[in-house]
């Protein structure tokens, strides 16, 4: 059973997402955040941020970050500057589901993210389908033992270790930042006991699974340990980098549906367990 908080006046963000051993969301302190308004830089304080229409690019983390949320019988909008999204939360016997419609022109394309930064520890492991294609960005050039391809805005390998760099693994602190998108619609959060099941759901639309793998390389010059694995629709971090697949398109109707889906129950794909961790050297 997960209970979850949200916070309508400031962005819509998810405060508290909570199983009767623990508190799954990360936070830090950030005050700044409760003044934060449109336009302003993003200010991360933790939780799940709702991001939309792009995460990376401008504007940083979207359009709704900073903006509040209005409330209609059981349904919360937010308006953007060229659309608006709506969400509908609920309990499940197991966790919760929250039900979205993004209504814009026909032909507008976004990346949506539930960007939810996990408060993991080092033992922590992320189970995925084994040999998804993964998309690993340039910050992750440091550990490829090669040049970063000319003017490659990603590079893809197969889940669980793209090109060599271990995305299924935490452990300590590294000094190392990396984020990546796995062509999943699952991911199952391993942490001691603990399972955290995140499941994305959008007909006719491109899904994945973003990471974010901050083991105190970001940012600089006072890094802190944040994870992300963020339920996505695109392949991108960046709307403006996706290519003719990797955004949401709103259709002729002028709607999009997605449905996300967050247990506490262990729903991973069969994949073999990671081995203990091995630094990135």
């Amino acid at each position: 059973m997960l209970t979850l908080t949200t916070d309508a006046e400031h962005g819509g963000r998810w405060t508290s997402l909570r199983s009767p051993s623990r508190e799954w969301l990360w936070h830090r302190p950030a005050p700044e955040r409760e003044k934060a308004a449109p336009g302003d830089a993003f200010v991360d304080a933790g939780g799940l941020e709702e991001c939309v229409p792009t995460v990376r690019g401008l504007p940083d983390h979207g359009d709704v970050w900073s903006r509040a949320w209005t409330r209609t019988g059981d349904t919360e909008h937010v308006q953007g500057d060229s659309f608006t999204l709506a969400r509908t939360i609920g309990a499940t016997a197991d966790g919760v589901r929250a039900d979205y419609t993004l209504t814009a022109p026909a032909g507008f394309r976004f990346v949506w993210a539930a960007h939810a930064l996990l408060d993991l520890s080092a033992r922590a492991t992320l189970h995925m389908t084994d040999g998804a294609p993964t998309r690993l960005f340039p910050e992750a050039a440091p550990f490829l033992g090669e040049p970063w391809p000319a003017d490659a805005p990603w590079i893809t390998g197969p889940w669980p270790t793209p090109h060599g760099v271990p995305m299924n693994r935490l452990g300590p602190d590294d000094g190392t930042a990396v984020g990546a998108v796995v062509d999943t619609p699952l991911a199952c959060v391993h942490d001691d006991r603990d399972r955290l099941a995140l499941e994305l759901r959008a007909d006719g639309q491109p899904v994945s699974m973003a990471l974010w793998r901050n083991l105190g390389g970001f940012p600089q010059p006072d890094p802190y340990r944040s994870t992300g694995v963020e339920p996505m629709l695109g392949r991108v971090f960046d709307v403006a980098e996706a290519g003719p697949d990797d955004a949401a398109r709103v259709p002729p109707s002028g709607e999009v549906r997605w449905r996300l889906t967050i247990t506490g129950a262990c729903r991973c794909p069969s994949t073999p367990a990671p081995k203990e961790h091995r630094p990135w050297t």
